[in-house]
Order: structure tokens, then sequence, then C-alpha cells
């Protein structure tokens, strides 16, 4: 994968600073944690897990909002840190992000022609209004939001949910990118709607030839968006089992995971209600402040080795092709 790799995360942690207490001083809080990643040309990637786990910090990290603490973060084979000014800007036009909120991130007093005019004349593709006007309206087009002159001179209040998050998705696409985080960006959206966007996404990844990290707390929704691509688990700010979608659902091998899925409800209620939860030690997160020695599951893990689990990180195994997971009961398999 690293030789077509079009992102690759090398050994990246990322820490942040945040004060203990009302009276209190300044604790370290480790919200990324030593990881490798590597994402191929054209391929979806599914980052899923809990809320707070480290998914939307790691999307942020490889559009080069923030910075890691330590490791690196490559973009087609290059360090984004140790780029110059042309390089790094080359690197921000291909890669961009679709946040979760359409409500917040779109600015509520420009019109969708400036939000999506903007990008067009700060790096010089458009040079007068009737060339950005005419683009605006191919980009308006190209997300389904018909008869484009209906929307393009709309405040962002005047529009739903789901046609807001249509125009964010259009501003991501100003630029022509290479690459393209979606972080949950169906999960703010009423559920009547959430396929008609997943659809749209998925039909601009063969138009367009992007490649897709999709940001999402949902494996149902991570299943049907990236069948043909590959699932990554986060737990606390690292993956603990990562293989192609097909594998990880069907045989989930992480006992976080098989967590994960025995929380998804089914279409027939009867199997829903014969699905056997599994019985976790514990049902509280640890705090990412202080976070357990070993692996970081073991404290809720019903399967964990005492004096192993609790003692030392599990590394990466690979019991089938392909199909890598952290976990202890793998190892030498």
């Amino acid at each position: 994968m690293e030789d077509r790799a079009i992102i690759q995360l090398d050994h990246v942690s990322k820490s942040f600073t945040v004060r203990s207490g009302i009276f209190g001083g300044r604790k370290h809080m480790q919200v990324i944690g030593d990881l490798s990643l590597s994402i191929g040309k054209g391929e979806v990637l599914c980052l899923v897990g809990e809320s707070g786990c480290g998914k939307t910090t790691t999307g942020k990290l490889i559009v080069g909002l923030i910075k890691p603490t330590s490791g690196k973060i490559l973009f087609e084979g290059k360090d984004i840190w140790s780029m110059n000014n042309e390089e790094f800007k080359n690197y921000r036009k291909a890669v961009q992000i679709i946040h979760q909120d359409p409500y917040s991130s779109l600015n509520p007093v420009h019109r969708i022609y400036n939000i999506l005019s903007a990008p067009l004349f700060r790096h010089g593709i458009v040079k007068s209004k009737s060339e950005a006007e005419e683009k605006v309206l191919e980009l308006l087009d190209r997300v389904d939001l018909t008869p484009p002159r209906d929307f393009i001179y709309k405040y962002p209040h005047q529009l739903s949910g789901g046609q807001r998050q249509r125009v964010a998705i259009a501003r991501s696409l100003t630029l022509n990118p290479k690459f393209i985080v979606a972080d949950e960006a169906v999960s703010m959206l009423d559920v009547s709607i959430r396929l008609s966007i997943i659809e749209l996404l998925r039909r601009l990844k063969e138009e367009m030839n992007v490649t897709f990290l999709f940001i999402t707390h949902d494996l149902a929704m991570a299943k049907y968006f990236g069948w043909e691509g590959r699932i990554a688990v986060m737990y606390l700010g690292r993956i603990v089992e990562i293989g192609p979608t097909p594998r990880v659902i069907e045989n989930p091998l992480h006992p976080y995971t098989k967590a994960l899925l025995m929380a998804i409800p089914e279409a027939d209620p009867q199997v829903t209600r014969s699905k056997k939860p599994m019985q976790l030690r514990s049902l509280d997160i640890p705090s990412l402040l202080n976070l357990p020695p070993g692996c970081s599951f073991n404290p809720r893990c019903p399967f964990w080795i005492e004096g192993t689990c609790d003692r030392e990180v599990p590394n990466m195994y690979e019991p089938e092709k392909d199909h890598y997971v952290s976990c202890f009961l793998f190892r030498g398999k």
C-alpha cells in the first residue's frame, strides 16, 4: 500500500494541554497515540469508533488544520510540515474536509455564491464574476442543488440541513481535490435524507476518482459507504482493528469491534431482540487524562489476560491476509 499511498501517518501522536480542575495545574491529554496508517489513492477508508476516540482529530491532522505533537504526516511521500510554501499550498488544495455540522460550517452572513467563489478567486481558478458564477452553478448542479440559480444567491439560513450539507460538499470540490475527509458528514441530518447524501458522495468518488477518509461512529453507515474499501476501528486514539470492510463486518476480531457490531439494531425486531450483547467488564470509558496501562481496552474487555493486557500495549497482528488486529488473543497466530 505504501508505494501508492496518497496519505501516510507515521507514528503520529497528538496531545493537548488542558486545565485540571478550577484551581488545578495543566495536564497533557493524549488524544492520538502512536498512530500509523496508510491510505491508498482512490481508496475509501472508514474510520469508526465511539465519540471522543480521536476520529475528528485524526481528520484535522490529515488536512493540516493542526500539527502533530510527534510523528510525520506524508502527502504523496512528502512530510507536510517540511514542505515549502508552494508545496504546502498545493497540498492544501488537494486535501479538503467536509465538516460535521452544516449549520456552523457555513458563514451565515455570506450568500452561497460568495462561499463557493471565495476559494476560486483565492487560487486564481477564475478571474471575473461571470466566470465565478458559471463555475458555482456547475458545482451546485454537481451536488444536485437544482435548478442551481434557485440557490446561488441564497443565504445558508434559507436552506434545509441537507441542502446546506450539499453546499459544504460543493465547497470541498471547488479546487478539484485528490483527497476528502468526510467528518461525520451525515450524522446531523435527518435519517430520511442521509442515504441521498451517501449516494452523492459515492457518485462523486467514482466521477472524480477522489480518495475518501469517511469518519463515522455508525458501523452500519460505514458498511454501506465503504463496502469495497477498508474499515479502521479506533479506540482512545489508537487503531485496534483494520481490514477490508466485508471481513471486519462479517468476521470482527477485536472485542471492541464485536461490541460495536452487537449494538447495531437489525431491520427485523425479532433478530434485534435475539442478540445477546457482550458483557463488558465496565461500561465506563477511561479518561484521556488518565489512560490505563497496557491495552487501553483492558478495563472493559471480557477476555483480558491479567498480567499481560494491563501491562503491555499489543502490537498489530495479522491473523488473516490484510486483516490486522491489536489484541494479545491473536499473538502468534
